[in-house]
């Protein structure tokens, strides 16, 4: 869904579990991590999971319960839906795939999808593929509209199957929302026409190029990518809406390569490492990764992944530390994965609300809380 903004909303009341303890080193955690990721449940979460790493000491914790009806406490292996962090995995492959000289960034998305965006003033051939995973493409996102998760929220089918295709005829069925690289605005429908990119390049399904380039060879075991599953296989967490409805079961056939991927904070933290450590990308295309969109009111948004400055300290001691981001907020899971730009320090955490039919209506998805704040300076402030 929408470019994640932080856990801040109306708080609700939820049960509240002990903590698990923070694992992983013999060190003690950084000062005020646990107590931080048990304030986000203080604070209306049911459940939240958190990651830190400092050079090579990492921890674990978890508080809350990740089922509210069976009262099973959150443990940090379970897994969530990832929501928009899985875009860093698709530019991520589209950025492999320049490297091995099989497609440019600049090549125009007619150029591999003939025909597929036109009309109502769209001309895939003035859209690069740099664009779709900048966000400066100006192709609308039929996401936003309530009316496009009616199936979902007022018929109650949660298996409900949109095929990407769909989705991208309903954007182009829109006029864009400003010419190609004159603007940005966060569309999922980029990472729909992103995802069939690859598979017109790789003639492999999307899914297939990022286990075999990503998931493979960094072990990411617990990370999964459905199509149409509605459901979480294995040890998961459950996800709600603001008033407590479930809404683990969701089908993600509509997000597809803008969000439908499952995880853990372990793996993501993994693929973090990986990525902006250089371990995935050539020195050419890491740099691409990097280079952010330069838009007045605009974030600093590279392909697929964010660069922040974080506050660190109070007055003339608040030097901010940058870091590099990715996020997601989708059905009941919100979470957010962040790397020093040194490389040296690490935070993914994972909390269990996300109000869908509250986002579409411009109102706050998830419950107030300076949890993630807290969780942040804990992590990532010397």
């Amino acid at each position: 869904m929408a470019l994640w903004t932080g856990i801040g909303a109306v708080a609700v009341s939820s049960a509240v579990a002990a903590g698990t303890p923070a694992r992983g080193t013999s060190a003690a955690p950084p000062p005020g991590f646990e107590e931080a990721v048990g304030q986000t449940v203080e604070d209306g979460f049911p459940a939240a999971v958190a990651y830190a790493r400092r050079g090579g000491e990492t921890w674990r914790t978890a508080a809350g319960v990740a089922d509210t009806a069976t009262g099973e406490r959150a443990r940090p292996g379970q897994r969530f839906r990832i929501a928009s962090n899985t875009k860093a995995f698709v530019a991520t492959v589209l950025l492999q795939l320049e490297g091995e000289g099989r497609l440019s960034l600049d090549d125009s998305v007619e150029r591999w999808l003939p025909g597929m965006v036109r009309g109502n003033g769209n001309d895939g051939a003035a859209i690069t593929v740099r664009q779709l995973l900048n966000h400066t493409s100006g192709i609308y996102d039929p996401t936003t509209e309530p009316e496009f998760f009616a199936p979902y929220l007022e018929d109650g089918d949660r298996d409900h199957i949109i095929t990407p295709r769909e989705v991208i005829a309903r954007a182009v069925g829109h006029p864009p929302e400003f010419a190609p690289g004159r603007g940005w605005s966060y569309s999922n429908t980029n990472y729909l026409l992103a995802g069939l990119v690859i598979e017109a390049v790789t003639q492999h399904s999307a899914p297939a190029e990022i286990h075999r380039r990503i998931l493979a060879p960094l072990g990411l075991t617990r990370t999964s990518f459905p199509v149409t599953d509605p459901g979480i296989r294995g040890p998961h967490l459950h996800g709600y809406d603001l008033e407590g409805r479930d809404l683990t079961r969701f089908s993600p056939s509509y997000d597809w390569t803008a969000g439908a991927m499952i995880s853990t904070v372990d793996d993501l933290a993994r693929f973090h490492r990986a990525l902006f450590g250089g371990a995935l990308l050539r020195p050419a295309q890491q740099r691409e990764l990097r280079t952010p969109v330069s838009f007045p009111d605009a974030p600093a948004y590279g392909l697929g992944v964010q660069r922040m400055e974080l506050p660190c300290g109070t007055g003339k001691d608040a030097d901010p530390v940058t870091a590099w981001e990715t996020d997601g907020g989708g059905p009941g899971f919100t979470s957010v994965a962040l790397t020093t730009a040194d490389g040296k320090r690490q935070l993914v955490l994972a909390a269990t609300v996300f109000d869908l039919a509250a986002e579409l209506k411009g109102e706050p998805p998830v419950p107030r809380s300076k949890g993630l704040q807290k969780a942040q300076r804990a992590a990532l402030c010397a």
